[in-house]
C-alpha cells in the first residue's frame, strides 16, 4: 500500500510524499507523487496514473484533506504522470493542470478541456501557492521534449520528475537513499536510456548546481539529500545519456 510521509512542514508550508507501493502490479512502474501546501492551497506533483490513482486518493486522504489541491504539475505527457487527470477532475472539476505548453493539446486526450492546462513557456518561470513562490526549472529532453522541474526556496526541494530516478529491486523501499553507490547503479541504465541529449543533462546540472537543495525528490525510487544531492549531480554530469547498449545494466522497456 502507498503510504503518506511529511517530507517538510515549517509554518503552514509543508511537502508530503505518497511513496512508492510495494504490493503494485508488476506490470506498473513504481511512481512517488508530492504534495506542496501553503496557506491552505495545495498542489500535487505527477499524480500518477489511472491505474493507481485509487491508492493515490487513498494514502493522500489519511493525512491530508484532498480539496485543498487546487493544481497539478505534469513534468511531462507520460501516462504514469498524467493519465488520472480525468479522475481527479471527477473530483474537483475546477483544479488546473501546469504543464509544457507542448502537451496542452495533448494532455486533455487524458481528461479536462482547453481551461484545464495552464501551458508553461520553454523557459520556466513561477508559480504562486498561497504565500509561497516555486520555481519552475526548464528539463527538456530529461527525457521529454517538454519537460519542467519544481523547486521550492523554501524549503529547499527540488521535485525532479525522472532525473534521479532509480528501477529498484523488490527488498530496496527504504523512502530515502542511504547507500549512494549501491543505489546508483539502479539509475545508470534509466537514465542511459531515457535522457535525451548530453547537452540537455549538463544545461540542468549547471541549473541544479545553482539551487540550493536539501532534498531532490524524484518520481520513481528513493530520494536524495545532504551529500547525497551533489553527488547525484556529479555522476549525472559524468555519465554519458542518449545512447543504447553501452551498459551492461538494462534499462526499463
Amino acid at each position: 500500500m502507498k503510504k503518506l510521509t511529511t517530507l517538510y512542514d515549517k509554518g503552514g508550508h509543508s511537502w508530503r510524499v505518497i511513496a512508492r507501493d510495494p504490493a503494485r502490479a508488476n506490470h506498473l512502474i513504481d511512481t512517488n507523487e508530492y504534495v506542496v501546501a501553503s496557506d491552505g492551497a495545495a498542489l500535487i506533483t505527477d499524480p500518477g496514473g489511472q491505474e493507481i490513482f485509487p491508492a493515490v486518493f487513498s494514502a493522500l486522504s489519511e493525512g491530508f484533506d484532498p480539496r485543498l489541491i487546487t493544481h497539478v504539475f505534469a513534468s511531462h505527457q507520460d501516462p504514469d504522470v498524467i493519465s488520472s487527470l480525468a479522475l481527479w477532475l471527477a473530483f474537483k472539476p475546477e483544479l488546473r493542470c501546469y504543464a509544457s505548453r507542448l502537451w496542452s493539446t495533448f494532455i486533455p486526450h487524458f481528461g479536462g478541456d482547453a481551461q484545464t492546462i495552464i501551458g508553461l513557456p520553454d523557459e520556466g518561470g513561477s508559480i504562486e501557492l498561497g504565500r509561497s513562490k516555486l520555481e519552475v526549472i526548464p528539463a527538456h529532453y530529461l527525457h521529454s521534449s517538454g519537460n519542467f522541474h519544481l523547486y521550492d526556496p523554501e524549503a529547499k526541494i527540488l521535485f525532479s520528475g525522472d532525473v534521479g530516478a532509480a528501477l529498484l529491486p523488490p527488498d530496496a523501499n527504504g523512502l530515502f537513499v542511504e547507500d549512494f553507490q549501491r543505489h546508483i547503479q539502479h539509475a545508470e541504465g534509466f537514465h542511459r536510456r531515457w535522457m535525451g541529449s548530453n547537452e540537455a543533462k549538463d544545461d540542468w546540472c549547471r541549473r541544479a548546481r545553482a539551487l540550493e537543495i536539501e532534498m531532490l525528490c524524484p518520481q520513481h525510487g528513493a530520494i536524495y539529500r545532504g551529500s547525497d544531492v551533489h553527488r547525484f549531480i556529479d555522476w549525472f554530469e559524468s555519465l554519458r545519456v542518449g545512447v543504447v547498449g553501452t551498459s551492461r545494466r538494462s534499462a526499463a522497456a
